[in-house]
């Protein structure tokens, strides 16, 4: 897929979000007290503080860090833990850590409908044909794929899916890019369900076996819904944690 983009640069405050996300799921900052001064970031990328700020307050509301007033900012511990895959959602950056452990090969599909159970699940009536992608995701050191993904995205979006890396960790985070978004809200539904014939035989489990459905809605600053994915578990070998954080 390879077509002319339209799209404007993006602000710098968001390029520097991105790098500095990325250092972060790098582990570039794993040690309390290892992330820079505003002052530091203002010299390394040569910008104002008010950029640098804009920037931490993306990565503040994706949870990638926490800011307090004369502790400095930290970056929030990354929660994947040995045996079941456990997956924290609480904010975006939960998900960007979970695909930073992770890799995934998308393969387009034909464009169409969302399918009528998906779209009955989180009861929508978007219309139109969504372009597809479907992929496995796996992880160092496990034989078996933790997740099979299928993702929809809205047909207002061909220059981004044009420019999409399928190889890339995940597809919201280059549409937000691609498609000058900002996912503003993210819904999910949980759901045990009866796996079909490829569904099992992708993730290597046998009839019966319990399959976990995560649906996502990704919604933008206009409140559109711009992706739709379903990511299939193996039920027996996922676990599902939420933290709740009282003001």
């Amino acid at each position: 897929m390879a077509t002319k983009s339209s799209a404007k640069k993006k602000p710098r405050y968001l390029e520097l979000a991105d790098e500095l996300r990325e250092a972060v799921l790098r582990g570039d900052y794993s040690d309390p007290g290892d992330f820079p001064t505003e002052s530091v970031l203002c010299k390394k990328y040569d910008v104002s503080r008010f950029t640098v700020r804009e920037a931490l307050r993306k990565l503040t509301a994706e949870g990638l860090i926490t800011r307090k007033r004369g502790s400095g900012t930290v970056v929030q511990p990354a929660t994947a833990r040995a045996g079941a895959l456990h997956q924290p959602l609480s904010n975006v950056g939960e998900i960007l850590q979970y695909a930073h452990d992770t890799t995934i090969s998308f393969e387009p599909g034909k464009p169409g409908a969302i399918p009528h159970d998906v779209a009955e699940q989180i009861d929508t009536k978007a219309k139109g044909d969504w372009f597809t992608f479907r992929g496995k995701r796996t992880k160092l050191g496990r034989k078996r794929p933790i997740a099979v993904t299928e993702a929809w995205v809205h047909p207002e979006l061909a220059d981004a899916v044009a420019q999409i890396d399928i190889n890339a960790k995940t597809l919201f985070g280059q549409i937000e890019t691609l498609g000058q978004v900002s996912v503003t809200r993210v819904t999910q539904d949980i759901q045990a369900i009866k796996g079909t014939k490829k569904i099992l035989a992708d993730l290597g489990l046998e009839k019966g076996d319990p399959v976990l459905r995560i649906l996502r809605c990704y919604f933008d600053e206009t409140d559109r819904m711009f992706e739709i994915s379903a990511s299939y578990h193996p039920g027996e070998r996922f676990a599902y944690s939420m933290h709740i954080e009282v003001d």
